[in-house]
C-alpha cells in the first residue's frame, strides 16, 4: 500500500502508529486504545503496519466484510511467511499440526464445530443459567471488606469456576486452571513475548493438556451430565471427535473463555462506575441487563481485534493486498465508528442499536458467545444486588498487558 492511501484526507504530518505501538505494551495505547484508533480511523481507512506485517482495519464495514468472507484462511500455515499470522499466531506449530478450531479452516473447522455446537446453543446455554448464579452468589459470599479487588476476588473467579464446573472439574482445581489460562493467553497472543515467558506459556500448555487427558479417560469409564461427557457422546453422521480434539477443545473453551469473560465483567462494570447514572438506571430498571451487556461489549470490548489471511489477491477499503497477506481487524475501532453510532463514544445502556463486531462474525462467530452473554448478566447483576452503592476504589486500576485483549490485571472498588 502506498503512503498517499495512509494518508489521504489530512494534512498532519505525524506519523501513524506501528507495531507495539499499536499494542497494550504501549501505555498510550493500554490506557486509551480508544484515543489511537480514532486518530487512526480519521486518517486512513487502512493502515499498513509495516513492523508487524499486517493491514489494520478500522471502518465498521471493512471490518464486518472480512469477519463474514468466508472465503479467507485462518490458518496461520497459509499466511505468507514473515508475516504477522505465520510469524507469531502460527509460531511453535508444526507444519503437519492442525491450529485449533480458533484458526482452522475448512472442511475441518465445519466439522469440529458441527461435533460441539449442540453444548452452546441459546437454549442450551440458557439452561446453565441457574449454576452461573449460584456460582457468582457463592463468589459473593467470599468477598469481605469495604474495598476490593473486583478482578482478583469477583471477575477473574466467576469464570474459571464456572467453565470449571461446566467441565465437570473439582474444585480443588481452579486455582490451576486461572494460572494457566492467564499465561496461555498472556503468551500466545503476545508477538514481543520473551523466552522466559515462552517458557512458562508452554509448561501451562502441557500441564493443562496432560490434566485434560486424564479426565477425558476418566469421563470414558464414568460418563457424566458435564461438557467433557458431551464431547465423548457427540457424533454427527457417524463421526466422533478423537481424544486430541477433544484435548484442544477443552483447551480453548478454558483459555478463550476465561480471560475474556473475566474482561467483559470487569470493562463492563468499570464502564458502570465511570457513568453513575447508568449504574442507578440498571439498579432501578434491572430488566435492562440484556441491553446493558450488549452496549458493554460494544463500547469496551474485551477482544481488541481480530483477523483473516487474504485467500486471493483483492482490494479492501481502496487499498490492494496480495494473497496471503495478514488482515487484522480492529474491533475495537469498528464498534465506535460514527459512520454507524451515533455517539459512538457515549455508553448508553438504553441504546436502541448495540449491535457490535466483539464476538468476531462468519464462520468464527465465536461459539462461546451466549454463555459469556450469560454468564456478565448473572454478575453484573448479583454484584449489584450484593452492592447497590458500589463506587470506584482509592486504589484505581490497572490494564493489563496482553496484546489482542482489553482487561485490567487490578479494579478496586468500594463498596
Amino acid at each position: 500500500m502506498t503512503s498517499d492511501v495512509a494518508e489521504r484526507g489530512t494534512g498532519d504530518d505525524k506519523p501513524l502508529p506501528q507495531g507495539v505501538e499499536l499494542t497494550p505494551l504501549d501505555e498510550h495505547f493500554r490506557e486509551d486504545p480508544y484515543a489511537v484508533l480514532k486518530g487512526i480511523q480519521q486518517r486512513t481507512r487502512v493502515l499498513e503496519d509495516a513492523v508487524l506485517k499486517r493491514f489494520i482495519y478500522t471502518d465498521h464495514d471493512d471490518v464486518k466484510e472480512i469477519l463474514r468472507d468466508r472465503d479467507f484462511w485462518s490458518d496461520p500455515r497459509k499466511a505468507n511467511p514473515g508475516t504477522f499470522t505465520r510469524q507469531f499466531l502460527g509460531r511453535g506449530q508444526a507444519e503437519d499440526e492442525e491450529p485449533s478450531m480458533l484458526l482452522m479452516d475448512e472442511p475441518g473447522h465445519r466439522r469440529l464445530r458441527s461435533l460441539v455446537s449442540a453444548s452452546f446453543t441459546p437454549a442450551a446455554v440458557e439452561k446453565w443459567r441457574g449454576r452461573a448464579r449460584a456460582v457468582v452468589e457463592r463468589v459473593l459470599d467470599g468477598i469481605d471488606g469495604e474495598e476490593f479487588d473486583l478482578i482478583g476476588q469477583f471477575a477473574g473467579p466467576v469464570p474459571t469456576v464456572v467453565i470449571a464446573e461446566l467441565l465437570g472439574i473439582d474444585a480443588a482445581m481452579h486455582a490451576d486452571f486461572k494460572r494457566w489460562s492467564d499465561l496461555s493467553v498472556k503468551v500466545g497472543f503476545n508477538p514481543f513475548a520473551t523466552d522466559e515467558e515462552h517458557e512458562a506459556g508452554e509448561q501451562a500448555r502441557v500441564s493443562l493438556e496432560q490434566f485434560f487427558r486424564e479426565e477425558i479417560a476418566r469421563r470414558r469409564e464414568n460418563p457424566g451430565t458435564d461438557l467433557i461427557s458431551d464431547m465423548i457422546r457427540a457424533e454427527e453422521g457417524g463421526d466422533k471427535l478423537t481424544a486430541e480434539e477433544m484435548v484442544r477443545q477443552c483447551n480453548l473453551l478454558l483459555v478463550a473463555g476465561n480471560v475474556t469473560t473475566t474482561d467483559l465483567i470487569g470493562n463492563g462494570v468499570k464502564a458502570l462506575l465511570d457513568h453513575p447514572e447508568q449504574w442507578a438506571l440498571l439498579r432501578e430498571r434491572p430488566e435492562l441487563i440484556k441491553n446493558a451487556v450488549e452496549e458493554m461489549l460494544r463500547f469496551d470490548s474485551p477482544v481488541v481485534n481480530s483477523g483473516r489471511i487474504a485467500n486471493r489477491d483483492i482490494e479492501i477499503g481502496g487499498c490492494p493486498v496480495h494473497k496471503g497477506e495478514s488482515l487484522n481487524t480492529s474491533l475495537a475501532a469498528a464498534n465506535r465508528d460514527p459512520k454507524v453510532y451515533p455517539e459512538p463514544d457515549k455508553f448508553d445502556i438504553t441504546r436502541d442499536d448495540t449491535h457490535h463486531q466483539s464476538f468476531g462474525g462468519g464462520r468464527h462467530l465465536c461459539l462461546g458467545a451466549h454463555l459469556a452473554r450469560v454468564e456478565a448478566q448473572e454478575a453484573i447483576l448479583g454484584l449489584m444486588s450484593r452492592f447497590p452503592n458500589l463506587a470506584p476504589g482509592k486504589k484505581g486500576h490497572t490494564y493489563h498487558a496482553i496484546p489482542s485483549f482489553r482487561g485490567m490485571s487490578q479494579f478496586w472498588v468500594r463498596a
